[in-house]
């Protein structure tokens, strides 16, 4: 789990160096699979979230995830408290996060519990989890419980940043064959080297069945395996603030997405139904950007 404090200046920093800036600051509930969480549950999918958090922030958390219709396990941690990040946000809406990951370092096996994935369709994991030694064990613990229940697999690798302090070649090999995968722009780069967004997302189609390049204000690009990349264009939407955009977009795909998965293992959603979810998704991403916070609700 994440607190995030929300920090929009009135002004440039430059303007007034060692003083005083007027700002909007609000403090909200955050974390990239916590909001993607909370936005699937908003449209619709049923969905269980597994994480940690500082003991004092527990019953918050709890309490914000079930608003959105989440089912919300949460260790407490009575060493670390809860993971913090401060969210620097643009006059275009644009963020810079300070983060400090806190209790999130401290995520375990047994927090996690295999009884979990009794009746889900999917699993769905985010970057953060692989790249830190104590949470890889994690993520690959539950990558192999997944595989062996035969459950589809979603990736969204969640930060260019970390993904380029880890192994990129190694993070492909650990989620290789997930059904579908969610980079924005820069961890596509980082990912695969290439620089246009259809190539990165053709290129990445050899280790995912399904790949959704985020773009922001440009959409974003969609393939399938054995198809060539669709673009597709983004809402018009005048950017207040950006943060949670992209985990939205994730979790409005996937709350489609899990309502055309085939009942066949193995077998291929239609793209008329992978599209259709990746037009939905951009259109309520749109709708995030034009307001502060990153949950739904």
């Amino acid at each position: 789990m994440i607190n995030d404090l929300l920090v929009k200046p009135s002004d440039s920093l430059e303007s007034w160096p060692g003083s005083d800036i007027l700002s909007t600051i609000s403090a909200r509930p955050g974390g990239a699979a916590a909001n993607q969480a909370a936005w699937m549950a908003h449209l619709g999918a049923d969905v269980t979230f597994a994480g940690r958090a500082g003991a004092r922030d527990v019953a918050y958390h709890r309490r914000e995830l079930a608003r959105a219709g989440v089912r919300a396990r949460l260790a407490a941690d009575h060493e670390a408290e809860t993971g913090s990040i401060v969210i620097m946000v643009a006059p275009d809406g644009e963020r810079t996060m300070f983060t400090d990951r806190g209790a999130n370092l401290r995520l375990r096996r047994a927090d996690v519990p295999a009884r979990l994935f009794g009746g889900a369709t999917a699993l769905h994991l985010t970057g953060y989890t692989f790249c830190e030694p104590p949470l890889l064990e994690v993520a690959l613990w539950l990558l192999g419980q997944a595989r062996a229940r035969g459950l589809a697999v979603t990736i969204d690798p969640g930060s260019a940043a970390f993904l380029d302090r880890m192994d990129p070649a190694a993070f492909l090999r650990w989620t290789e064959g997930a059904a579908v995968c969610f980079p924005n722009r820069d961890e596509a780069a980082v990912l695969t080297g290439e620089t246009e967004p259809l190539a990165m997302a053709s290129r990445l189609t050899r280790h995912y069945g399904v790949v959704v390049v985020k773009l922001g204000a440009a959409g974003c690009v969609l393939a399938a395996r054995g198809h060539a990349p669709v673009p597709i264009a983004a809402h018009p939407a005048r950017a207040t603030d950006t943060t949670g955009a992209g985990d939205a977009f994730c979790g409005a795909f996937m709350s489609r997405w899990l309502a055309t998965v085939p009942a066949t293992p193995g077998a291929a959603p239609a793209v008329a139904d992978l599209t259709a979810a990746a037009e939905f998704a951009v259109q309520v991403a749109a709708t995030v950007v034009t307001r502060f916070g990153a949950r739904p609700v």
